[in-house]
């Protein structure tokens, strides 16, 4: 678990520390960055997205947002927007395509 108080590793607003934020993420999906050409997410990349609303575009399915509260070297996991609440998730990283931190 990363430590609280830096960046990416305190709680966000209106959320504890591993739950889900207290309310819905933003209104506004962000846009597709480029051609979303992406090749495999590393963990590195997405590890700033701790504890943040993200938006996932998987290589499979829909795109979503998530609030994250792990990231480990193959896979995230965290809580995931189905439209009305939050509902837990996690996801191996070779199956997002791209995402955007907000």
């Amino acid at each position: 678990m990363p430590p609280s108080g830096g960046p990416g590793g305190g709680p966000g607003p209106g959320g504890s520390k591993e739950g889900p934020p207290s309310g819905p993420p933003p209104s506004a999906v962000p846009q597709a960055k480029g051609g979303m050409q992406t090749k495999a997410v590393d963990p590195g990349a997405i590890r700033h997205c701790l504890y943040r609303f993200v938006y996932i575009w998987p290589r499979r399915g829909r795109p979503f947002w998530a609030w994250l509260v792990f990231v480990g070297r193959r896979s995230v996991a965290g809580w995931r927007w189905n439209g009305f609440r939050w509902v837990y998730f996690g996801m191996d990283l070779r199956e997002i395509q791209s995402f955007v931190c907000m």
